[in-house]
């Protein structure tokens, strides 16, 4: 960060930032709510508690994962005469699978899909800590945690938003 930086946001913590009303959810919660969750809140992320304890945090990203599809070959291929027919059949069992797959999605676990190595700070750290760490990791949010126990979550734009009250 350079100076400029630095001075707008000196001693500034995480916790004049932070936002202390966290939406979270449960490793036991299926997807579908979820992203209902996501939805209402107008947020991208949360993190998984068990007992007021961060053991994971599941986002946008992590559900858009399970969508991803194998790549097909982009070489030239020409049909033979009976593969004309099989194509088609091979294409709707293809398509099938898909719909069924997607259906699974909704009720899968949030603790198969979460990450479980997550990126915490202390609500006595200051903003450029936080800054550093979303920055070096690509992350989005922070959860604040203060003794093992969660206090609230802090994001870009959070710390933005603090940033530009100090202008």
């Amino acid at each position: 960060m350079d100076a400029w930086c630095c001075a707008i946001g000196e001693n500034m913590k995480v916790k004049d930032v932070m936002r202390k009303r966290v939406i979270t959810c449960a490793q036991s919660d299926v997807i579908s709510d979820v992203t209902k969750k996501l939805k209402k809140h107008d947020i991208s992320g949360m993190p998984v508690v068990e007992r007021n304890k961060v053991i994971g945090i599941i986002t946008e990203s992590d559900i858009l994962e399970l969508l991803r599809t194998p790549e097909y070959s982009k070489e030239l291929w020409l049909p033979s005469p009976l593969e004309l027919i099989e194509v088609p059949i091979r294409e709707l069992v293809e398509w099938i699978k898909t719909r069924k797959a997607l259906e699974k999605i909704g009720n899968k676990p949030v603790a198969r899909v979460m990450t479980q190595h997550v990126h915490t700070i202390s609500p006595e750290e200051g903003i450029e800590k936080a800054a550093e760490v979303m920055t070096e990791h690509h992350v989005n949010r922070l959860p604040v945690v203060e003794g093992g126990k969660l206090v609230g979550i802090v994001t870009r734009g959070d710390i933005i938003a603090g940033l530009g009250g100090r202008i």
